[in-house]
């Protein structure tokens, strides 16, 4: 069997790709299609832990959801993990080749591009329908020589693609135009029509302007999807736009310049008694009863950026107040006293002085552990979570362990006086045990049971059911739909 393929490629990055390519995921395996995402290239720091043991974006995770299956490796065979402006960790069929920067990348992209052709050839081999997801934009002039990520991917599976462009940001018939005019004509070719995204209003008063986008350029409108307000997906990589508001728990959470799986706080950013407060430069922390440091893909620069702008001094004023702190990952390993990169993991070669609220001290070290676990917190609550890190970490404070996995090896750290803590496990607040326990904790008196897998499952449903009511894909994409 050799499945058939579909590639969604936006105009612009954040143009909606993502999304219209989960919810046709979601689509096409209610219909009983045997389907699977797929991104040749992915540049972003929020991941997950695959079923072989690799690591992903977490947005081919998402889609693996909606199609009903575990993620996988050959889902995204290239991600980009930036640890600087001009260089990144390059993760191959899930595991770490090196870091390099964007020239060195650049060359290596032909050697990329033999093992992103031979995940796609296993995956189709497996389904009867891939939906690839392309990134950035293809109409980036200066990236097309040895391109994996766009049309030329697309051009070498030989597949049709879907244009997605975003109306809400305005020129929406400016960016197809000229998206489409400096495509090449092979190119152009195989877009088999666009979709306008996120719109609001009357449609009819859009009509004339689709009419005249068909007519001069000859590609059709496969449908207008409309701005869908309150939406819950996993963020590929930016971080939420929405403030928080008033709420019986305050958590404040610095944004980090290389913040990365900040999707650990989205359990949270939707509980209806927490207000998430993520705090950029020049912003001045708020009061709050939780301060979280979040997961970072350069701890020892983000642990920089954090003195810079005053973090030790608020974190102090937060604990004596009776705040507590917690650290997930990176933000782990800077709650301790030191943190050590002899080998140059993560950057120059050197070492750090921690924050020194856990009596822990960190040192990097190549291999990237990557695995899923299970376990119970100190009450007992059950955990769920994934393990993306390459660090070790030991100090007198591990002998009071965060949490207990499964095969009973002691996770994380806490302080002697219980107001600071420490782990490696992302994805701790998903589960309903923990996630209640760690709000009493953060002063939380009776925290409301919600479900967060639920609530995730629902904004899938939500994008198929417009992508179902929008897009006729048995009209448009017979091929695909089936």
């Amino acid at each position: 069997m050799t499945a058939s393929t579909l590639m969604i490629q936006g105009c612009t990055s954040d143009a909606g790709k993502s999304a219209v390519a989960t919810g046709l995921c979601r689509a096409l395996a209610r219909r009983g299609v045997a389907v699977a995402p797929f991104k040749p290239q992915n540049m972003a720091l929020n991941s997950a832990v695959t079923v072989d043991g690799g690591e992903i974006g977490r947005s081919q995770a998402v889609q693996a959801a909606a199609c009903g299956l575990e993620p996988h490796s050959d889902m995204n065979p290239v991600l980009l993990k930036p640890s600087a402006d001009r260089s990144a960790q390059v993760i191959l069929q899930g595991q770490v080749h090196g870091s390099m920067s964007a020239l060195d990348y650049h060359a290596f992209k032909r050697a990329a591009r033999t093992a992103v052709l031979d995940s796609h050839t296993r995956l189709s081999a497996r389904h009867e329908v891939i939906v690839a997801e392309g990134a950035g934009s293809p109409a980036e002039v200066n990236l097309r020589r040895d391109d994996i990520a766009n049309m030329g991917f697309a051009e070498a599976v030989d597949c049709p693609v879907v244009l997605v462009a975003d109306i809400d940001r305005g020129g929406v018939f400016a960016t197809l135009v000229g998206t489409l005019d400096l495509l090449s004509a092979s190119e152009r070719e195989r877009v088999a029509g666009v979709v306008i995204n996120r719109f609001r209003g009357d449609r009819s008063l859009l009509d004339p302007g689709l009419e005249w986008f068909t007519e001069r350029t000859g590609k059709p409108v496969l449908g207008v999807l409309p701005y869908l307000h309150g939406l819950h997906l996993e963020a590929e990589d930016a971080l939420p736009s929405e403030r928080a508001g008033d709420a019986e728990l305050q958590v404040v959470v610095p944004a980090l310049p290389r913040i990365s799986n900040h999707t650990d706080l989205d359990p949270l950013r939707l509980h209806p008694q927490v207000a998430v407060h993520l705090v950029g430069p020049g912003e001045t922390p708020p009061p709050s009863d939780l301060a979280i440091l979040p997961g970072s893909k350069s701890v020892r620069s983000d642990l920089a950026w954090l003195e810079a702008h005053g973090w030790p001094a608020y974190l102090t004023r937060h604990l004596r107040y009776g705040g507590r702190v917690l650290g997930i990952c990176g933000g782990y390993q800077m709650l301790g006293r030191r943190i050590a990169d002899p080998h140059g993991v993560e950057g120059p070669p050197g070492e750090s002085t921690g924050l020194g609220w856990l009596d822990v001290a960190t040192t990097l070290a190549a291999e990237k552990r990557l695995t899923r676990v299970r376990g119970t917190l100190n009450d007992g609550a059950a955990v769920d979570g994934y393990e993306i890190h390459m660090g070790e970490t030991d100090g007198d404070d591990r002998q009071r362990a965060f949490a207990r996995l499964a095969d009973a090896t002691p996770d994380g750290a806490r302080s002697a006086d219980g107001r600071v803590a420490g782990t490696y496990l992302h994805g701790i607040f998903e589960h309903p045990e923990a996630r209640e326990t760690l709000l009493r904790w953060a002063g939380l008196a009776s925290p409301e049971t919600t479900d967060y897998a639920a609530q995730r499952e629902a904004g899938i449903d939500r994008l198929a059911d417009t992508i179902d009511a929008h897009i006729d894909l048995d009209a448009c994409l017979p091929e695909i739909a089936g």
